[in-house]
C-alpha cells in the first residue's frame, strides 16, 4: 500500500487519521494520505506568511527552480502518469500527455518569472508634473491558497504553484481529496529542484475542514481556485476583499454550420466530446447542428464515436475510461434517465458498469433538461437543430456558463460574426471547445468565473502594480 505524508514547512507530516484514495477503474484503495485538520492548516499559512517574509528569492532564482522542476517532471514522465491514471481514471496516454503539458507550464512559468515588469508613467505630460519621472514595478501578492480539482490533478495544480512561485508569492496548497497524489509527488520534485522551504505546503482534507480554514485565514492574500460555481460563490462571498481567481462550471456549446466540413467537425469533437470521460471543463456538451446537415453530422460522428476504445485506462489505446466515482457516474446516469423520461432519446450509449459510463448522445432534446442546461461533467452530449444562426446564438447565450465556445464553418463572416456575438471567454474556430494550450490566456465569463490563467496572465493576476513618482528637483 503506498501511503503518503503532508508537506508542511519543507518537512513531511504524518497525521493519525488518513484518506483512503481509490483505484478508480477497480475501486480498490490503492494509497492512504494523510489528513489535514484545523491545526496543520494554521501550520502551514504561518510557514507560508514567514517563508514569503524571510526567503526571497531573485527572478533568476525562481527561473531555475521552475525550470529544473520542468525538467525533473519529464524524467519522472512514466511514474507520474500511472500514478495519474490509478487515482484519476485517466487513459494512460492523455495522462502521458498532462504530464508534458505540466512541465511546459512550468518551463512557461519560469521564462515569465524574468519578464515581471512595470511600466513608465508619463506623469509629467500634466501640468505641474514637468519635473516629475512616474513608474510602476509589479510585486507579489503574498500568501497564495491554491484549491484545485481532480479532472487535471497535476497540470491545474502547476497552473497555480508555478505562476505563484515565478510572482515571488508562498503558496498553500489544497489539491483534490480523491487525486492528491500527484500533488505530492509535485512538491517532492519541487524540493528536489531547490524549492527553499516554507516556500510551498501541501495540505489534503475535506473542503468542509481545509477549505473552510482556507477561506476564512486574513493571513491568504489571493485565492486561485477551480471547481464548482457554487463554491467559487462561496469563495468570494467568504474572503471579502481578497483577490480570486476563479475558474469555474461550463457546459460549452458547438456550432455546426451549414457550411461546415462536416467529416472534420465529426471526427474532431468525437474525440474531444468524451477525452477523460467528459470530465473537463471545456468538454463539448451541446451541440447546435444547422437542420440541412443534422443527418449526415450524427451518422458521421456515430462512425467516429464507434471507434472509441473504452474500458480500462491502463491499457494503451484506452480513449474512454471510468468517471471519477460511481456516484458521479450514477449522477449522470440518472441525468439520462430524466432526458429520456421527458421525451430525449439515446443515439448512442447510455449504458453504466460501476464507474465506467459508455459515451453518450442524446438528442430530440429541449434547452431547459439538465442534460443541456447544467453542467453535467461526464461523457454525454446533447444534439440540437438550428435554422437560423443569430437565433441559435440567442439560444447559446441562455446559458449561465460561459468559459469556451466554436463553431465549424467554411464561411469566414458567419466565423467573426459568431465569434463576436457568443458570450464566453475563449472562442474557436474550425476546432472543438476543448483547445488550450498552456500559454494562452484561459478564463471564463458569467458564472464560469473571472480572472485568467496561462502563467504570463496568472502572474498578472498573483502581483500587484505600484506607482513609484519621483519629484526631480
Amino acid at each position: 500500500m503506498n501511503t503518503y505524508s503532508l508537506y508542511i514547512d519543507g518537512e513531511w507530516k504524518e497525521t493519525n487519521e488518513k484518506i483512503e484514495v481509490l483505484d478508480k477503474y477497480t475501486q480498490e484503495v490503492y494509497a492512504h494520505v494523510s489528513k489535514a485538520d484545523e491545526k496543520i492548516v494554521d501550520q502551514a499559512i504561518t510557514s507560508a506568511k514567514q517563508a514569503f517574509q524571510t526567503k526571497k528569492l531573485t527572478p533568476y532564482e525562481r527561473y531555475e527552480v521552475l525550470q529544473k522542476t520542468s525538467v525533473l517532471m519529464l524524467e519522472k514522465e512514466e511514474e507520474l502518469a500511472k500514478i495519474i491514471v490509478k487515482e484519476a481514471g485517466k487513459p494512460l496516454k492523455q495522462a502521458r500527455a498532462e504530464i508534458k503539458r505540466s512541465a511546459e507550464t512550468f518551463l512557461l512559468a519560469a521564462e515569465e518569472a524574468k519578464r515581471i515588469s512595470g511600466e513608465g508613467v508619463p506623469v509629467d505630460a500634466a501640468k505641474g508634473s514637468e519635473n516629475r519621472l512616474a513608474f510602476t514595478i509589479r510585486q507579489p501578492v503574498g500568501v497564495v491558497g491554491a484549491i484545485s480539482p481532480f479532472n487535471f490533478p497535476l497540470n491545474l495544480v502547476a497552473h497555480k504553484v508555478a505562476p505563484a512561485l515565478a510572482a515571488g508569492n508562498a503558496v498553500v496548497l489544497k489539491p483534490a481529496s480523491k487525486t492528491p497524489l500527484s500533488a505530492l509527488e509535485l512538491a517532492k520534485i519541487l524540493e528536489q529542484a531547490g524549492l527553499p522551504k516554507g516556500l510551498l505546503q501541501v495540505v489534503v482534507g475535506s473542503g468542509s475542514t481545509v477549505g473552510n480554514e482556507m477561506m476564512k485565514d486574513k493571513r491568504i492574500n489571493l485565492y486561485t481556485f477551480t471547481g464548482s460555481a457554487e463554491v467559487g460563490l462561496k469563495l468570494k462571498q467568504e474572503t471579502g476583499l481578497n483577490k480570486l481567481i476563479l475558474e469555474l462550471g461550463n457546459n460549452s456549446p458547438v456550432i455546426i454550420d451549414k457550411e461546415a466540413d462536416v467529416a472534420f467537425a465529426a471526427k474532431t469533437l468525437a474525440g474531444q466530446c468524451f477525452a477523460f470521460a467528459g470530465q473537463v471543463c471545456i468538454s463539448v456538451q451541446r451541440i447546435y447542428v444547422h437542420e440541412s446537415i443534422k443527418e449526415e453530422f450524427l451518422a458521421s460522428f456515430l462512425h467516429e464515436i464507434s471507434k472509441l476504445h473504452i474500458g480500462n485506462p491502463n491499457e494503451e489505446v484506452t480513449d474512454v475510461g471510468p468517471m471519477i466515482s460511481v456516484k458521479e457516474a450514477e449522477r449522470a446516469e440518472e441525468w439520462i434517465k430524466e432526458a429520456v423520461d421527458n421525451g430525449a432519446e439515446i443515439a448512442h450509449g447510455g449504458k453504466r458498469t460501476n464507474a465506467l459510463l459508455e459515451p453518450t448522445v442524446l438528442t430530440n432534446v429541449s434547452s431547459k433538461m439538465k442534460v443541456v442546461c447544467e453542467e453535467i461533467f461526464a461523457p454525454v452530449v446533447s444534439i440540437m437543430e438550428f435554422e437560423n444562426i443569430d437565433a441559435c446564438i440567442k439560444e447559446v447565450n441562455a446559458s449561465n456558463y460561459g468559459l469556451q465556445g466554436s463553431i465549424f464553418t467554411q464561411n469566414i463572416d458567419t466565423a467573426f460574426h459568431v465569434a463576436k456575438a457568443i458570450e464566453v471567454g475563449g472562442f474557436m474556430v474550425n476546432d472543438g471547445t476543448q483547445y488550450r494550450v498552456d500559454l494562452m490566456p484561459y478564463g471564463g465569463v458569467k458564472d464560469s468565473g473571472n480572472g485568467k490563467e496561462g502563467p504570463k496572465y496568472s502572474i498578472n493576476e498573483m502581483t500587484e502594480e505600484k506607482l513609484i513618482v519621483l519629484n526631480l528637483r
